[in-house]
Order: structure tokens, then C-alpha cells, then sequence
């Protein structure tokens, strides 16, 4: 074949190496051939240019190569021609691959010096010239093409892996995928021309391929996923048309079945026992039914159905992995009914015919036994209302029963839960009534709640209880008026304001007005549709006119009982300008009554201000009597504690009396106990052995005993001025009895005195305490 389409170029090239083309060496303009080389001819016409027409003479053989030819040597593939007769002649070309892969020698013979790949490139452009032995151009340049013929020299390739997907039950002819190979040969030739075909090796039992476009379908109608879900075939390729010298290629397709709902779902057991609790919450789970279904879980679609007797009681729902859940639906009751049987039946919606229907069980038979529980009780009503009449005291507001609904049956106490509610409940029997007048002004409805416990101790439960507050007329009418003036220029006859008047009572009244005290310049007028007109009943009036203008309004509700109020209505004399407009007016007092409830409140705050003025006056009288009391509490203290002046000695005796001082040392006399008789000194419980060096003898022992316990006494009073001067006390002077106050003269280490009393007066006294020199001064560390 190859040949044959080798021999075919070459007698078309023949056909046209003799066809000339001339083209004009000066505008390149082409002219028309002729049959016959004669010179040239110049044809002149108006200003158009002169043409020449030259016969090309090249003449050569058709040039075609055949891929991957070996080329150890140089090989022929054609010759270079020219119908010129000239002796000596040399060839050249350019072009793609000259003088490389393709050469000419001097006879115009071509070679080629490589094996060419069509695949790389299937052909090559040149371009030829002669020249005579002078090297003289005898021949133009002339195109060629040098073809690369293809052989069978490529397998074909998959470019990828192909699956595929198709639904159970398809009709013949479904698609499934489409496969595509590749081929590198040429495609319009049999070395790139594919064909496809299904191998023994895949599974050809429901598939097949369209061997020219690759396209594999479904061959049969009965494909069913629950009985095999996946298929491999094998696909083959072949070049060459599908011939056995072709190469060939091929590649596994799996083919997945998909799902579609064709199984009706199937119940696990004939038999469900269920058991509950009667105190089982209404729409939750009571159990599950089970069911099997070939088909995946998107396809799983059960319908369930229950008898209409057990529909109010219980209902079937999906849940989510597609089973039946059954629901309480009403209140179970072990004392009423204590089982229940049903039977429940499943089906489907199906496209197809069911494949197992018939194996499937649809329908089950359901046995629930219902647990006793021990309940609360139960209120006869889910809320109880009562009406009670207000200001009164109702001893049978009405009655709230609840039962133990367990066989049991045990007696029920009732307990009102709220605090402060104005309701009271007999215990015993559930009996409601009013601990104290109720008023619907201020409240008109009462929520509580009322609990119910079974005896002794055991469940309860709860109900609201609302009572409704019913009206009586029971408040008296108010009157409601707008600033009523009159002007002195107003005659007898003039309308000076409207009456009207309120209720607080929920009732409908009918208001009469009229005066409660007859006056002389006014009068009502009663229209009886709850309005009424102050007129002028005679004038003039003067704003400078001393006299009072008010009115006593009497207003009457018509209600049963009747309620009345007289209000003191003020009205103010006015300099008016036309049309009643007033400019200047002589003030008034407008009265109203006020409530007892108002006056009560009043009274209650007086009350308390009162409490709080004596508890106050009292505290001020009881701190007063406290100071008092301190200041009397002794000569010596007083003395102690405002002493801060320097006297001459033990003569000079006028600010005090020094010999207390000494009788201290003496007796003790300092500190009495209570049976006035001596004691031996405080000063000797706490004295230090002597020292080698004595001093003068003074009773500080007993001073430091009496300064500790008023140090103790001050500390502790609360209302009292506290004392902090004592530790500056200091007497210094000559021939005192009690020697020397003033350590200035004594040192720590030398004096028989005994300062360890200061150690325990704190931080504040630190100082003090290292002055007299006290052993230990690490004592300190503990604060």
C-alpha cells in the first residue's frame, strides 16, 4: 500500500515538472504561459509595464522517505533534473535539514544521512539551485517537499484509568462510559486507525463496546446490585483497523451498580414484647422495631400502619437508621389497662417489583405490658378558678381534690406553697377560704399555687389555683373638673364649668350632681348622662369681694348600696376680656377629700419619725451619763490625768495633796478591796530582788499597779475619753516623801525598781520601756 501511494506522488510530480510558470524579472507580475520557448516579447499598452515570461526548467523525480529507514551510508531518495542542455552543472539546496540530513552531489542525486522519525516531523522544506561550471546561475530556485512516509512503529496508549457507574434494572443500551486510546501513527492511515473490543479476561456477561467509538453499555435489563454490585471488563485496542498485525493495548474498567429501592423492608421478628411504665413521658420512645432491607439506607422507605383502635394511644415513627419507633401518644394507666396488643404492618413505594416479595414479613404482632409506678396524685383539674366576693370573709371560697391513682389509694394533705396569700386551704379536705377581706381595687386576681402530698411524706404534685376578686360598690365617686373661673362681668344664666365625676368600683354608675349647702350665687344644672353645669345664678362679682365662692358638691353613683361624696369645689373670680378670656384672677383653693387610706399612711410616718427621735435622744442621754460617771471615779485618777505642771517640792502643797502618795507606800490604800481591810502592796508581788546599790525607797510599785489597771479600765470603755497621756506624768522634786518620779538620776542596771510592767503596754511604749532600761529588749520581736 505504501508503495502504491509512493508511485501516485510520483507521476503527479512528473505531470507538474512540466507545466511552466514565468514570472516578469522586473514587477514579479505572473503572465501567460506558452507552448512553445520564444523570446521574449515586449507589449506595450497605454502605461502599463512591460512583462518578460521565462519557462522554468526544472525536472525531478517525486521525493518521499520512510521513517526510522536505517541510514548507516548515505542512501538516494531522488535526483534533481533540469531540461537545460549544459555539460558541467552544480547543484545546491537550503532549506530544513540541508547539507544535513539531506545532501546533493554534483550529478543533482539526493541522499538523506539519518533514520527520520514521522512522529517528530513528517516533512521537510527545500529549496534547489544550478549552476554552470563557471559557477554561473543557469537555474532559479525551486521548491520541494520531501515526505516522511509512516509505518506502524506505535502501539496505542490509554491516557488514563476509566470507571464507571450504572443504576440496577437499566434498560438495554444504558451507557456506561466512554474509553479513548491514543496512537501516535498517522491517523489517516491504518497504523493510527483504532478499533475496541471486550477481552475474555473482564467480565462479559452484561456489557459491551461500540468498537469504533468506545462507548461501553449495558446489554442486558436484569442487573441487580443486591446480587452483584461491581463488574470489571477489560478493554482492548488495536491499530491497523482492528487487523491481528496490529498493536494493541488495554486497560481494566470497573463498572459499579448503584442502588435503586427494589426490596420491600422485612420486620426481624413476627413478635415484639415491649414493656413501659405507666409514668412513661407522652412522645418519647417506647421501643424499636427492627427492620431489614436489601436496599441501601437512602432507599430504605417503610411505611408503617397500626390499627385505628391504638392510633389515639400509640404511632410508629422512622428513626434514623430507618426503623420503627413506637411513641406514646396518651397517658398510660396501670390501674386502667395494663397491656396492649396491635399488629403493625410495613410496606414500601416501589418503581420496580419488590425482589423479595416473597420473603419479606410485613407485618408483626406487638405485646406492650404496662409497669405499675408509684404516682402522685392527681387534682381533679389541670387549674382551678374562684370567684370571691371582695370585702367580705368567705369561709367556702371553694374546693381543690386531688386521688393517689395507685391501688394504694392513700389520703391526700393539701399545703398552699405561697407566702403571704390571702387564702388559707383545710389540709384535710382541699376547703379554700379567706384569711382576710380581699379588695379588687388593690388586687383583682390571686394566683397560688396548692401542693397535694400523699401521707406520710410521700410524692406530690401541684395545681395553680387563680381567685378572681368580684366588685361591689364599695368606693365612693370622685368628682373630675377642670379649673372652674368666673368672670365679674358674668351674668345669671352663664355655664362657668362641667362637672364630672370617677369610680374606682368595676360597675356601671349612673353620677347625679347637686349642691350638698345651697348657695346664692351658683347652681347646678344635672343633665343625667353623668355630666352636670355650674351656672351663674346671679352677679356681679368683684375680685376685691373678701367672700368665699366655693361649693359643696354632693355626687351620688346610683349604685347598690349608693355611694356619695361631697366635694368642696373652689372657684375664682376673673377679669375676663371678651369671649370669657381671662387676664387677672384672684387665686382659690380647689379641696378634694382624702382617703382614709391616705390619712393612715400619713399617721404611720409621723409614728416612726416619733421612734426614731426618742432612740436617738436616749443614746445622746446614755453616752452623757457615761462621761459623767468617769470623771467621778476617783480623786487619785483625776489627779493622774490632768496633772502636767512642775511644783517647788514636797512644801509646795496647793495643787494637791501629796501624803495620798505616801499612804499608798505605807498600806496600801492606793488600790482598796472591797472589805476595807489592809493588804500587803502591789508592789511587793512584783518587786526584783535589790541591787548592791540602794536608792531612796517610793511606793512605785503600787503606782505602777494602779496605772495598769486604769490603763486596763480605759482600754475597755468604749464611750470613754481615752487616757493616752498618763505615761507623761512626772514629778521631780526635793524632800518628797515619795522620792524622786524621774529616772534621770538612776540607770537600768542600778535601780531596785521593777519596769518589766511596761513590756506588756506594746509597741507605742517601746521606747518608754528601753529608757528605764527593762531586761529583754528581743520581747518586742513578738509584735
Amino acid at each position: 500500500m505504501a508503495w502504491l501511494q509512493l508511485l501516485t506522488t510520483g507521476l503527479m510530480a512528473m505531470m507538474a515538472s512540466s507545466i511552466s510558470i514565468s514570472i516578469s524579472e522586473d514587477s514579479g507580475l505572473p503572465v501567460v504561459d506558452a507552448e512553445k520557448e520564444r523570446p521574449a516579447e515586449i507589449v506595450r499598452k497605454e502605461s502599463y509595464p512591460i512583462l518578460f515570461r521565462k519557462k522554468r526548467e526544472w525536472i525531478w523525480n517525486s521525493l518521499y522517505v520512510e521513517e526510522e529507514k536505517p541510514a548507516p551510508n548515505p542512501y538516494k531518495i531522488g535526483q534533481l533534473k533540469s531540461n537545460q542542455n549544459v555539460s558541467v552543472k552544480k547543484f545546491k539546496i537550503e532549506g530544513e535539514g540541508a547539507n544535513t540530513i539531506f545532501t546533493v552531489d554534483q550529478k543533482g542525486d539526493l541522499f538523506v544521512t539519518k533514520s527520520l522519525d514521522r512522529e517528530e516531523k513528517n516533512s521537510y522544506h527545500l529549496t534547489a539551485r544550478m549552476y554552470d561550471g563557471n559557477n554561473k546561475l543557469i537555474e532559479d530556485s525551486g521548491e520541494f517537499i520531501v515526505q516522511v512516509t509512516d509505518i506502524n512503529d506505535n502501539i496505542p496508549v490509554f491516557p488514563r484509568t476509566y470507571n464507571g457507574s450504572i443504576m440496577e434494572r437499566s434498560i438495554i443500551g444504558t451507557k456506561v462510559v466512554e474509553v479513548r486510546a491514543t496512537d501516535a501513527d498517522d491517523p489517516t492511515t491504518a497504523n493510527g486507525d483504532l478499533k475496541y473490543t471486550l477481552t475474555q479476561d473482564g467480565d462479559l456477561s452484561a456489557f459491551q463496546i461500540d468498537g469504533n467509538t468506545g462507548v461501553i453499555s449495558c446489554k442486558i435489563s436484569t442487573l441487580d446490585r443486591e446480587t452483584k454490585s461491581q463488574y470489571v471488563v477489560v478493554v482492548k485496542a488495536q491499530d491497523m483497523r482492528g487487523m491481528p498485525s496490529g498493536s494493541t493495548a488495554t486497560t481494566s474498567v470497573t463498572i459499579t451498580i448503584t442502588d435503586t429501592n427494589d426490596n420491600i423492608a422485612s420486620f426481624t421478628r413476627r413478635t415484639y414484647e415491649l414493656q413501659v411504665p405507666e409514668d412513661h413521658k407522652l412522645n418519647e420512645k417506647i421501643g424499636t422495631l427492627e427492620l431489614e432491607d436489601r436496599d441501601q439506607i437512602q432507599n430504605k422507605e417503610p411505611i408503617f400502619n397500626i390499627p385505628n383502635e391504638n392510633k389515639q394511644m400509640f404511632d410508629v415513627i422512622l428513626s434514623p437508621n430507618k426503623d420503627g419507633n413506637i411513641m406514646l401518644k396518651q397517658a398510660l394507666d396501670y390501674e386502667t389497662t395494663n397491656s396492649y396488643t396491635f399488629t403493625v404492618r410495613v410496606g414500601e413505594k416501589l418503581s420496580f417489583p419488590a425482589d423479595n416479595a416473597g420473603s419479606a414479613v410485613t407485618t408483626a404482632q406487638v405485646n406492650i405490658k404496662v409497669l405499675d409506678v408509684d404516682e402522685p396524685p392527681v387534682f381533679s383539674q389541670l387549674i382551678y378558678s374562684f370567684n370571691v366576693v371582695e370585702e367580705r370573709l368567705v369561709k367556702n371560697v371553694g374546693m381543690v381534690t386531688a386521688r393517689d391513682p395507685d391501688k394504694a389509694n392513700k389520703s391526700i394533705r393539701y399545703s398552699i406553697l405561697d407566702k403571704d396569700c390571702p387564702i388559707t386551704i383545710n389540709p384535710l379536705t382541699g376547703q379554700l377560704s379567706t384569711l382576710r377581706t380581699l379588695d379588687r381595687e388593690l388586687e383583682a386576681t390571686h394566683m397560688f399555687q396548692v401542693k397535694a402530698q400523699e401521707e406520710p411524706s410521700g410524692l406530690e404534685s401541684f395545681v395553680k389555683v387563680n381567685i378572681i376578686v368580684q366588685d361591689i360598690n364599695d368606693n365612693k365617686p370622685e368628682l373630675a373638673v377642670d379649673e372652674i373661673f368666673v368672670c365679674e362681668s358674668d351674668n345669671a344664666g352663664t355655664v362657668i364649668g362641667t362637672l364630672r365625676a370617677t369610680d374606682k368600683d368595676d360597675q356601671p354608675a349612673s353620677f347625679s350632681f347637686n349642691l350638698a349647702s345651697p348657695s346664692a350665687n351658683f347652681s347646678i344644672k344635672d343633665y343625667g348622662n353623668n355630666t352636670a353645669d355650674v351656672m351663674v345664678k346671679q352677679g356681679p362679682f368683684r375680685m376685691d369681694d373678701p367672700s368665699d365662692n366655693s361649693l359643696d358638691v354632693s355626687i351620688s353613683d346610683g349604685g347598690q348600696p349608693i355611694q356619695a361624696s361631697v366635694t368642696k369645689l373652689s372657684i375664682k373670680v376673673c377679669q375676663c376680656e371678651a369671649r370669657r378670656i381671662p387676664t387677672h384672677c384672684k387665686a382659690g383653693a380647689q379641696r378634694m377629700g382624702v382617703s382614709v387610706h391616705a390619712l393612715i399612711a400619713i399617721l404611720l410616718c409621723i409614728l416612726t419619725i416619733l421612734v426614731i427621735v426618742i432612740l436617738f435622744v436616749m443614746r445622746k442621754r446614755y453616752q452623757k451619763d457615761s462621761l459623767a460617771s468617769m470623771k467621778n471615779s476617783g480623786e487619785i485618777h483625776e489627779q493622774l490625768v490632768t496633772y502636767d505642771e512642775e511644783g517647788g517640792g514636797e512644801m509646795d502643797t496647793n495643787g494637791y495633796d501629796v501624803s495620798i502618795l505616801t499612804s499608798a507606800c505605807h498600806d496600801g490604800s492606793l488600790l482598796r478591796h472591797p472589805d476595807h481591810h489592809p493588804h500587803p502592796s502591789l508592789y511587793a508581788m512584783v518587786q526584783k530582788p535589790p541591787h548592791q546599790h540602794t536608792q531612796p525607797t517610793a511606793c512605785k510599785g503600787d503606782m505602777a499597779a494602779m496605772i495598769e489597771v486604769k490603763k486596763d479600765e480605759a482600754d475597755h470603755d468604749r464611750d470613754g475619753i481615752p487616757y493616752d497621756t498618763l505615761h507623761i506624768y512626772g514629778y521631780e522634786g526635793p524632800e518628797s516623801l515619795a522620792g524622786s518620779l524621774s529616772s534621770l538620776e538612776s540607770s537600768s542596771t542600778g535601780s531596785n525598781l521593777d519596769y518589766d510592767f511596761l513590756n506588756d503596754w506594746g509597741p507605742r511604749f517601746k521606747s518608754l520601756a528601753e529608757l528605764y532600761g527593762v531586761d529583754g529588749p528581743d520581747y518586742y520581736h513578738q509584735y
